[in-house]
């Protein structure tokens, strides 16, 4: 068959869906390609190379700023639009962390920073801004995407007497139908009223 990284990259996408990121290795992307491993190596050299190309195929561009959009509001879109991302593939988030050279996150950021900076905030304070916000974002989807631990052995009923005032918290905030969509939505308008202070100085 006729091989190119397109090709490439959108096996091993397939291959992440399927087994997740442990289970993405170059030797099963070949099987699934019908080649051999070595063959690969002529458009991804390592594993490292195949996360990046991976992190570049599931993160889509990101959308721009209307010219009269608040930046507060445009960047909660860009947060969500970023997790929304992360969460469809399994993994998503580890992929995404992994690939530090990938030209298409370093666009995220280009296009953030761009973003605050046009409208008045210094570099500097923009900067440190969408770094909190990408990375606030990624964590997040990287503890929702983790795996559940096992709690055959755990004692709820010890843990809560242990520990009230935080189940009392948690009972409270999910109690009344929110869910975990909810949660980020919350914690985000923290970091972004947080900004707008940093935003001023």
């Amino acid at each position: 068959m006729s091989l190119d990284r397109t090709k490439i990259v959108d096996e091993a996408v397939a291959l992440l869906d399927a087994e997740g990121l442990d289970g993405v290795t170059l030797r099963k992307l070949a099987a699934r390609l019908g080649v051999q491993a070595p063959t690969l190596y002529w458009h991804l050299p390592n594993k490292a190379a195949l996360v990046t190309a991976i992190a570049e195929a599931i993160v889509p561009d990101p959308t721009p700023a209307a010219p009269d959009q608040p930046w507060q509001e445009w960047l909660t879109d860009f947060a969500l639009q970023l997790r929304a991302a992360l969460l469809a593939h399994p993994d998503g988030a580890r992929v995404v962390s992994m690939a530090q050279l990938s030209r298409q996150t370093a666009a995220w950021s280009e296009l953030a920073m761009s973003t605050l900076a046009d409208r008045g905030i210094p570099l500097h304070n923009a900067r440190i801004i969408v770094l909190t916000v990408e990375r606030f974002t990624v964590g997040h989807a990287l503890e929702e995407q983790s795996p559940r631990p096992d709690t055959a052995d755990f004692d709820l009923e010890q843990y809560r007497a242990a520990y009230p005032v935080s189940m009392r918290a948690i009972t409270e905030y999910f109690t009344p139908g929110r869910d975990v969509d909810d949660l980020f939505r919350d914690c985000l308008e923290v970091v972004v009223e947080g900004a707008s202070v940093i935003a001023r100085q």
